[in-house]
């Protein structure tokens, strides 16, 4: 595994891998890998492509007062489970090497950034829909692997490199969760004993929502399941809960626990849904908002 900085060494590495005959799979990362990433690495390994990882904490995805700073970082750790996961190339730059001075050009994706993550959140896929189109300029890959934990940036992903153009094949994996049903997250390494057992209501939360869509129930009457056992647990803000059109009609929420923000979601009619992003967002239906 090669391990470079800045991007003139990147597209070397990615024009060796080229020659060699390989297509090229980008998991983009802000690292502090979990298997959720590791398991990212694997699909782009099994699909045949040559694994190009970036690690890079993006600071224009982060609000003022948002954890920047303390964001997880350990470097040497990721690299170990980059190699273990036959990366070829793993590429750490600089905030510099992505926004050198004068750096002024963004890429907005519209509307579909803001609901949900989008509200809670402005200026988020900004930063998102900006590093990801650099970092498929820098590396022209063939393919780029998202965890589906993150539905609303797949869904971003894809309308940029559809509306722009980018020739990149966008798959969205799975999600990747712990044996007590948590969604893997960075931000996970957060939360106290405590703060991780009232953060369970959240995935208990979902199926009970999709409980109710399996049984026939409307948008309103799911949403209101997802909330009632939100609700329960006292320890637990919710900032949304909604139906969007994000992979097929997707149960979507974000609670806040202690310090920290989660989010999740699962897709309401799994294996009959389109492409993440195929339709244009329904946004929050009933329901939605904190208390």
């Amino acid at each position: 595994m090669k391990v470079v900085r800045g991007a003139a060494e990147l597209r070397e590495a990615v024009a060796e891998l080229r020659e060699a005959g390989h297509a090229i799979g980008l998991v983009p990362t802000m690292g502090a890998f979990h298997e959720g990433h590791l398991a990212l690495m694997r699909a782009a390994h099994q699909a045949g492509d040559a694994v190009v990882v970036s690690l890079f904490v993006n600071p224009t995805q982060f609000g003022p007062d948002e954890d920047l700073e303390r964001y997880p970082r350990d470097e040497e750790r990721d690299a170990e489970l980059a190699l273990g996961a036959e990366v070829s190339v793993l590429f750490i730059p600089t905030v510099e090497e992505i926004y050198p001075t004068g750096f002024d050009t963004h890429v907005d994706p519209g509307r579909l950034a803001t609901i949900l993550e989008g509200a809670a959140r402005p200026g988020h896929f900004r930063g998102v829909a900006t590093v990801c189109t650099k970092l498929f300029a820098l590396v022209l890959p063939d393919r780029a692997y998202f965890g589906r934990k993150d539905a609303q940036q797949v869904a971003v992903i894809r309308q940029i490199v559809r509306d722009l153009g980018l020739g990149v094949e966008i798959v969205p994996c799975p999600t990747v969760r712990d044996e007590d049903g948590l969604a893997l997250s960075s931000r996970n390494v957060y939360l106290s004993a405590s703060d991780r057992g009232a953060a369970l209501a959240l995935p208990r939360a979902l199926e009970a929502g999709l409980h109710v869509h399996r049984g026939g129930g409307m948008p309103d009457e799911i949403v209101a399941a997802t909330r009632q056992v939100l609700d329960a647990e006292s320890r637990l803000s919710v900032d949304y809960i909604a139906i969007a059109d994000l992979d097929g009609p997707t149960l979507a929420a974000a609670v806040r626990v202690g310090g920290t923000r989660l989010i999740d979601n699962v897709l309401l009619n799994e294996g009959e849904g389109g492409p993440v992003g195929a339709g244009p967002p329904i946004g929050p239906s009933a329901g939605v908002g904190t208390r």
